[in-house]
């Protein structure tokens, strides 16, 4: 199976959520849309240029260049000290809403996330999810990011680069000639300062050169990572995504709808495959969970979540989402528009936790072993190999498609 990558890459991350913070505090002015800059004391002349707003980069400022300097160029320049507990809050927050895509998540730095959804697309193309991902964290995180999207990291990476800010960009192995090989050498991934002019000596200036150079030839020059850089040229990347195998506290999903839902039966069957793959996910991790939620959003982004907890813990497709529709039939207002709704499972044991009790009875084990036979399928032939009969006309509704 091909792999699907998302990298996400928060714009400029310090000064956005630098921005966010003082907005929720009350402040009139967005600082993204002035000549601004998150630094150091100014007043020492030794602070620099950690992150910078698109009108101070259009006066030449660039990060690494001290507030000295970056005065000079722009002298109504506000400058604003930085708060690495306060970013770390922001980035665990993009993490936390992530988390709903998929559990392989590798934390490649404070802004930047690679996401494996090879076996998380659920009936929906890797590039909706992306665009639902860049959506949902404008609208409920308040920054923007680039995605990037492809069948490797490097290939991830590099298109995440593309055009900024706030944008969606692909680049599959069919893209890589007229999308990458005309880029200057340097914008090629982990290639090194001291690597670019040796490769301008050899004639080497875009990557498109270095795709079309001999392998062997880089590899007398330049050794193993001769044989690196060539085949990230070409966009040969298997390395993994990195991610922590830990049992998690809860497991959910989430889907923004392409068109405002008022019909309980429609929402429903979108809830029906809701469940379906948060307990794939949840059989995957050998858990069960006692606490089922549900969340809805309205046209007007005004929230509905309500929980109970279960009789006893499972990981039951049929069982989870008999409890979930129970609970939109409590929350859901009739006539009501609803634009987002979500499913999560909570208070999460180790199935060999389970104690035997009376609810151990002959059809709860049937329907496991349903379950498990459903994804063994699903995992020898793919996500979308085999449909519940509920949700089979869920196209119709959401317009997912399959991979």
């Amino acid at each position: 199976m091909e792999r699907q990558i998302l990298h996400v890459d928060v714009n400029n991350a310090f000064l956005s959520w630098t921005a966010v913070e003082m907005l929720k505090k009350g402040e009139n002015i967005d600082i993204r849309t002035i000549p601004s800059v998150i630094g150091g004391d100014e007043s020492r002349r030794a602070g620099i240029v950690l992150a910078k707003s698109m009108k101070a980069k259009e006066c030449g400022i660039f990060t690494g260049e001290t507030l000295y300097q970056a005065r000079q160029k722009c002298p109504m320049l506000k400058v604003y000290p930085s708060n690495y507990n306060k970013y770390k809050e922001y980035s665990n927050s993009l993490y936390k809403l992530l988390l709903e895509y998929t559990d392989k998540i590798e934390r490649f730095s404070i802004d930047e996330c690679f996401l494996d959804m090879t076996e998380y697309l659920m009936k929906d193309t890797l590039l909706n999810k992306a665009k639902e991902i860049s959506k949902r964290v404008k609208e409920e995180l308040g920054f923007t990011v680039n995605i990037g999207v492809a069948n490797n990291k490097l290939l991830a990476k590099m298109a995440s680069d593309f055009t900024k800010p706030d944008r969606v960009h692909t680049l599959f192995q069919n893209e890589i000639e007229t999308k990458m090989w005309k880029l200057p050498i340097s914008d090629l991934f982990m290639l090194g300062k001291k690597s670019v002019p040796k490769l301008y000596n050899m004639g080497i200036k875009t990557i498109g050169d270095l795709a079309k150079t001999d392998k062997n030839k880089m590899i007398k020059k330049f050794g193993k990572h001769g044989s690196l850089m060539w085949e990230y040229a070409n966009g040969i990347d298997k390395s993994e995504v990195q991610y922590k195998k830990e049992k998690p506290k809860g497991i959910g999903n989430s889907i923004t709808l392409p068109r405002d839902l008022n019909s309980i039966e429609e929402l429903e069957k979108i809830l029906l495959a809701i469940a379906e793959q948060v307990t794939f996910r949840l059989r995957k991790h050998e858990m069960q969970a006692n606490v089922v939620n549900i969340q809805l959003r309205t046209k007007d982004f005004i929230d509905w979540s309500h929980q109970c907890k279960l009789s006893h813990a499972t990981s039951s497709t049929k069982e989870i989402y008999s409890k979930a529709k129970e609970l939109l039939k409590q929350t859901y207002k009739k006539g009501e528009q609803i634009r987002l709704i979500g499913l999560r499972v909570e208070n999460l044991i180790d199935k060999n936790e389970k104690q035997i009790s009376l609810f151990d009875n002959f059809e709860n084990n049937k329907q496991e072993k349903l379950d498990e036979i459903v994804d063994k399928l699903k995992m020898k032939y793919g996500y979308n190999f085999i449909t519940r009969a509920g949700k089979m006309d869920i196209k119709n509704t959401v317009k997912f498609k399959d991979n």
